[in-house]
């Protein structure tokens, strides 16, 4: 099942996909006589999910999908965890062995952004990047749990770009304030739920930049392996409902390629991942004044 956050006229709503067709939170409810939340988070993790699993078999989908904005699947994560150097080829790509343990970085939630929306970067970063990246949807709060355990704390799968501002990154030393932005976290576009995915470790995975193919390759180069992220993160801290688990990215970043060319004002990244879907984003370079602004 492929579950969508969505908006339509400044109204927020979220719905199941099929194809280019989507049914909405309404007709849901109307088709299966079960009153779901308006909450997407409500609606996967307390329980109206088991509630209408069974019923969707039977749901006509009516709306076209292009109707609608589609939002980032996850709105408000108590947690996004990035994975670094996880793809054995990108930790070499980077003069770097892959490590045994998650090496990894937290984004803030205000990174978050959904296919079809702009990356704004403030203009000051020189050295902007993209990382195509198999993201987890934790669906069960867990702590400590087992390898074998892991599978039954996810909820489902998507499509993940941890970006970098690359010369922010290595002029700080580590890499929180470089890969923590807003918007610099697109994911989406949907959530695929795990029962859809045979084996999360083989799917291909395609970056193009501008319709020309950067990144080409597979979860299969994953070093830690899904099971083992799961598990060792949540010897560190709780993993809670929700949370975002990104699971590193494969070789070819703009980083370690030979013309010295990172992303520009204007450029059109595409991300695909087998059976997830694709997130498409357009980079657009802002001056830094223009986007202040405060809550009273």
């Amino acid at each position: 099942m492929k579950i969508v956050r969505l908006s339509q006229d400044n109204n927020e709503t979220y719905g199941i996909v099929k194809e280019d067709k989507v049914a909405t939170k309404d007709e849901i409810t109307y088709q299966t006589g079960v009153p779901i939340p308006q909450s997407i988070k409500d609606f996967l993790f307390d329980g109206w999910f088991d509630e209408i699993k069974n019923k969707v078999k039977d749901l006509t989908y009516n709306e076209n999908i292009s109707n609608f904005q589609i939002l980032a699947p996850i709105p408000t994560p108590s947690k996004i965890i990035c994975l670094a150097f996880n793809f054995t080829d990108h930790a070499e790509e980077q003069g770097h062995e892959a490590p045994k343990d998650p090496a990894i970085v937290i984004k803030p939630r205000t990174a978050l952004t959904g296919t079809e929306s702009d990356i704004e970067c403030p203009d000051f970063v020189g050295k902007l990047d993209y990382e195509v990246e198999l993201a987890l949807v934790i669906g069960k709060t867990c702590k400590n749990i087992s390898e074998e355990q892991a599978y039954e704390a996810i909820f489902g799968y998507m499509v993940f770009n941890d970006v970098s501002a690359r010369d922010i990154q290595f002029k700080d030393k580590q890499f929180t304030r470089g890969k923590g932005f807003d918007t610099f976290a697109p994911c989406g576009p949907w959530i695929t739920t795990k029962d859809e995915i045979n084996d999360p470790h083989k799917l291909k995975m395609i970056t193009k930049i501008n319709g020309e193919i950067k990144q080409n390759s597979s979860t299969e180069k994953m070093f830690i392996k899904i099971p083992q992220i799961v598990s060792k993160l949540s010897q560190v801290m709780t993993l809670e409902r929700g949370d975002i688990i990104s699971t590193g990215t494969p070789a070819g970043v703009m980083l370690n390629q030979s013309d010295g060319i990172f992303l520009k004002n204007g450029d059109k990244i595409e991300m695909e991942i087998e059976n997830l879907g694709t997130l498409n984003n357009t980079i657009k370079f802002v001056k830094n004044q223009d986007r202040d602004f405060f809550i009273k």
